[in-house]
Parts: C-alpha cells; sequence; structure tokens
C-alpha cells in the first residue's frame, strides 16, 4: 500500500469540476492507499489579506471533504497550521534549496507577472520549500499532480536527494503520479475552459452548495452551439460534449451512449441539471450536519491533525538530528 499526499487549498467554494475531477477520486483512493490530505492554510497566506477569512475557509473546505465521503477513520485529514511540522521543516527546506532553483519555477515567474501591479508575497517565492516540507514529512511514495505542478515535485526531490546527501539518508524520495482519471468538467458557458471558480463570471460554475434550482438554471443555460444536433465530439461539440461528460459522470453511462438518447438540446440541460442536483443532495446534506454542529467537526480536524503529526513529527525529529541539533 503506497502512502499517498493530497493536498488543497482553502481558497474558495468547491466546484462541481474540483468533485468530479479530483475530490470523487480521493475518495475512491481511500480505501487503495494509506492517504493524507492536507487543507494547506499557510500556503493559503500568500493570497490572504482580511482577517478570518482563513479559517473560516479551512473549516469549511474540512466539512466538504467529509461529506463528499473522505472517512476519518481511513484517510487522514488535517489542518497544514495544526501542524507545526511544517513550519519547522519548511525553514529546514529552504535552507536546503538555492536561490537559482526557485528563481527558475515558472509558476512564480506566472503569477508575479499577473500580479505585478499588487502587493506580491515573498511567500510565492519560497512556496516550493514548504510545499516540499509538506509531501516530505509524511514519507510520502507518491504526489498525484497535473502537468502544471511536476516542476515542484521535481525541486521537492532535487531537495530531498541534496539532504540525504548531506546529512545522510532521512526522506523518502517521492514520485509524481498521474492521478486517477475523473471527469473532465468544463466551464458551461466557456466549454472549451475549465470550469473554475476564477472564471469571469459564475454562470458556467457549478457550486457544491448551490440551491438546487440554481443548479437547474445554470445547465438549462449552458452554451451548446447553433445546430440540435446531439452527438459527443469534444472537438466539435464542446458544450455537447460537457454536458454529456457530467450526465455520464452522474449516472455511470458512457456519454456516447447517453447521445443516442437525445435529439434536442433542452431535455439533455434539464436531465444533467436534475442528475447534479440529486448527486450532490446527500453531500449537502452532510455537510450541513457538520456545519450545524462545529465541535464535531473540529474535533475530526484534531483527530486527523494528530494521526498527522505523529507521522510528521518522527520524521522533523530524522531530520533534526540528521543535521545534529542540540537536543531539548
Amino acid at each position: 500500500m503506497a502512502r499517498v499526499l493530497s493536498c488543497i487549498q482553502p481558497t474558495g467554494a468547491v466546484h462541481l469540476g474540483n468533485y468530479l475531477g479530483a475530490l470523487r477520486e480521493w475518495v475512491k483512493g481511500q480505501h487503495t492507499n494509506d492517504v493524507f490530505h492536507g487543507i494547506v492554510d499557510l500556503h493559503a497566506l500568500t493570497i490572504t489579506e482580511t482577517p478570518g477569512v482563513l479559517g473560516a475557509n479551512s473549516l469549511d473546505l474540512g466539512a466538504m471533504l467529509f461529506a463528499v465521503g473522505l472517512d476519518p477513520d481511513v484517510a487522514t485529514i488535517f489542518v497544514q497550521s495544526h501542524v507545526v511540522e511544517h513550519s519547522v521543516l519548511g525553514w529546514i527546506m529552504e535552507c536546503t534549496v538555492s536561490y537559482g532553483e526557485l528563481s527558475r519555477m515558472t509558476q512564480f515567474k506566472d503569477k508575479a507577472a499577473k500580479r505585478e501591479a499588487d502587493f506580491v508575497s515573498a511567500g510565492l517565492f519560497t512556496y516550493p520549500a514548504l510545499q516540499a516540507a509538506d509531501i516530505l514529512l509524511y514519507d510520502a511514495n507518491e504526489v498525484p499532480v497535473g502537468a502544471d505542478q511536476h516542476q515542484h515535485i521535481e525541486i521537492t526531490r532535487d531537495i530531498a536527494i541534496r539532504f540525504n546527501h548531506r546529512f545522510g539518508d532521512t526522506f523518502v524520495i517521492p514520485k509524481a503520479v498521474t492521478p486517477a482519471e475523473g471527469a473532465r468538467v468544463m466551464d458551461l458557458q466557456e466549454p472549451t475552459n475549465k470550469m473554475s471558480k476564477s472564471a469571469t463570471s459564475d454562470a458556467g460554475c457549478v457550486y457544491l452548495l448551490d440551491e438546487p434550482a440554481a443548479i437547474v438554471k445554470k445547465f438549462k443555460r449552458a452554451v451548446t452551439d447553433s445546430d440540435s444536433e446531439v452527438f459527443y465530439d469534444r472537438d466539435k461539440k464542446p458544450g455537447v460534449s460537457n454536458l454529456l461528460d457530467i450526465l455520464s459522470a452522474a449516472t455511470g453511462v458512457k456519454p456516447a451512449d447517453l447521445a443516442t438518447r437525445y435529439s434536442q438540446y433542452g431535455p439533455l440541460k434539464a436531465d444533467t441539471g436534475e442528475a447534479v442536483v440529486e448527486m450532490v443532495r446527500p453531500i449537502q446534506e452532510r455537510y450541513a450536519e457538520l456545519m450545524a454542529d462545529r465541535g464535531e467537526l473540529q474535533r475530526l480536524l484534531r483527530k486527523g491533525a494528530d494521526k498527522a503529526r505523529t507521522v510528521a513529527s518522527a520524521t522533523l525529529d530524522r531530520a533534526k538530528n540528521a543535521i545534529g541539533f542540540l537536543p531539548y
């Protein structure tokens, strides 16, 4: 059984693309691997400027992770700042990575360029060092990442190898793996773009906590194209194919097979909207239960943090002993 780490930032509401593309696969994966899922609030500090938001978002995301089906008795779900070892090992990683390596990270360049007229946090620059600590603390064998994150895993491997060379064999060298393929969910208004909470309009983004009527309305207004023929082809029919993909994810029927059942867009849109409403209904109900009992929710997150700290503290002690820190 592999040790697998996947983390998520508490930076906004969870949408359908997050769920079908990643979180539903996390739920499946908890039964085949030893999984750790961190709510990485320290990373979110790079874009947090308003007091009180970060804690609320972290609690909200914790409730959502449990609501979609992650089991606190099986998976280790924790808030990053609750495990102090992240910050300590993060500094050690900053001292193990070079300025030149950090300077070459394309994500920093891209994000800094987008914010060049605004405040650019130094945390965006040193982000990979803390991310390396996140991974190495848990002796993770595998880190499922998309193509845009491979560079971060490579620098983590480089840091770990350098540390092991300098101070002795200490860290497991992780590898990036292609995550299990969930449904690829596109924006309902711009079906050539992935569904995203950073889109210019919420009309194309379906959130897991949207009211049923709002979900149905968004699907009824989904962009298709000028003719009325229904068939599955991502290139020729991106809007229709997106609806078929979503309906397939909700029903378990293949998109091409679903296409044969429809001769008009209206019924396809309506059925997809209703199917999504039914799919998210138990998630919304469980989320509401958890948020109504904040004490229980925080207990579950503390339970995860305690499990995480058991592993993280042992790894940090190993690293400090390898370096030769003065024992406490």
